[in-house]
């Protein structure tokens, strides 16, 4: 009786080590495999490549441009989300309430198909968090007027976290659309990122360009940027002072630049980690105060309740004059960020400088 009870005993014993040793073998198994794969397959881009562009276009700038900068927070942050990276709970919306976003969107982006360059931050092209809907491609089909030019910076097969409910697939970067002749397109990686592991898991952040030909024989260049959040301020530094190198010697050849987007930092005088107000000489922050154009995604939306602050917004060279800048206020319904308009009219070689 005793030999069987020891029998039974060993047995069991047997068993829950078994069973112990599952319960740590197979996390520490997926973790590895997962690290190992995506290290494998990180995603990473030249400094420069071409990016080509879409329902060409080949009407030349008039006097008078106008642009908007959204981040679309990929249809997915509208009124009703918070998000778990923010300190919310949530990792995806419902498919009908991503829908329910893109199709606001794209009413929204519709009734802007005047404005000449649309820059547009977050959009989705093939990804887990937003039902696998290709954004970028739908947004070109609703403005047929506009060419078309896309900037992949987050490619990543497999987000392991939350670990009970994985991001997943996630592909998207920045779309541009232009109503005006685009001479050509690229795509400029940052030169920073996080440290292994989260570099793999991260964007890889950069600005998509596009050159358009002005009649007086310079060009304009048109810059969609999206700049890092989650960090300590060292990435957005690098980013500002890569970005900052690359503008002067668009100055320096005499060509007029627009950069436009989220730039994750406060506009001058904002009170919210702010960008260099004399950024570079003779060059203007272009922005409206009058409505934050984020918000914090603690928790859903609440309207007078809800921390908002200016983050979207744009940067003119010299050469160019800013005759309007407003936030387009949606209340936050179908994004996390608000739209905001720029009407800009680019001056002749012999005509006034910017702020004369």
């Amino acid at each position: 009786m005793n030999r069987l009870l020891l029998s039974m005993h060993a047995s069991l014993m047997k068993k829950v080590i078994k069973v112990v040793s599952a319960l740590i073998i197979l996390p520490l198994l997926y973790v590895g495999g997962n690290l190992l794969y995506s290290t494998i397959n990180d995603f990473s881009p030249e400094e420069r490549e071409d990016v080509a562009t879409g329902n060409p276009q080949t009407a030349l700038p008039d006097s008078v441009i106008t642009l908007i900068t959204w981040n679309l927070g990929y249809a997915g942050l509208g009124e009703e989300s918070d998000f778990f990276y923010d300190g919310g709970s949530t990792v995806r919306m419902s498919r009908a309430t991503t829908a329910k976003n893109l199709n606001g969107i794209l009413s929204t982006l519709m009734g802007l198909d005047t404005v000449d360059i649309l820059l547009l931050q977050e959009v989705d092209t093939l990804a887990k968090r937003s039902w696998w809907i290709n954004e970028h491609r739908r947004i070109s089909e609703a403005l047929p007027d506009h060419s078309a030019a896309f900037a992949l910076n987050y490619n990543v097969d497999f987000v392991p976290v939350p670990w009970l409910e994985p991001m997943g697939r996630v592909k998207g970067g920045l779309s541009s659309f232009n109503r005006l002749a685009t001479e050509a397109a690229a795509r400029y990686q940052y030169p920073s990122s996080f440290g292994w592991p989260d570099r793999i898991y991260f964007l890889d952040r950069c600005f998509l360009e596009q050159r358009i030909a002005l009649k007086d024989g310079r060009e304009l260049v048109i810059i969609n940027t999206h700049s890092s959040a989650f960090d300590d301020g060292s990435l957005k530094a690098a980013e500002m002072a890569y970005l900052k190198q690359h503008l002067l010697k668009e100055q320096e050849l005499g060509n007029l630049v627009i950069a436009g987007g989220d730039w994750n930092q406060g506009a001058p005088g904002t009170g919210f980690s702010e960008v260099v107000a004399e950024f570079l000489p003779g060059w203007k922050w272009a922005f409206d105060t009058t409505y934050g154009t984020n918000r914090d995604l603690k928790a859903a939306y609440i309207p007078d309740t809800t921390e908002t602050f200016v983050i979207d917004f744009f940067l003119i060279s010299p050469g160019i004059g800013i005759e309007e800048v407003r936030v387009l206020d949606k209340g936050f319904v179908h994004s996390d960020h608000q739209p905001v308009y720029l009407r800009v009219r680019p001056y002749t070689m012999t005509g006034n400088d910017i702020g004369k």
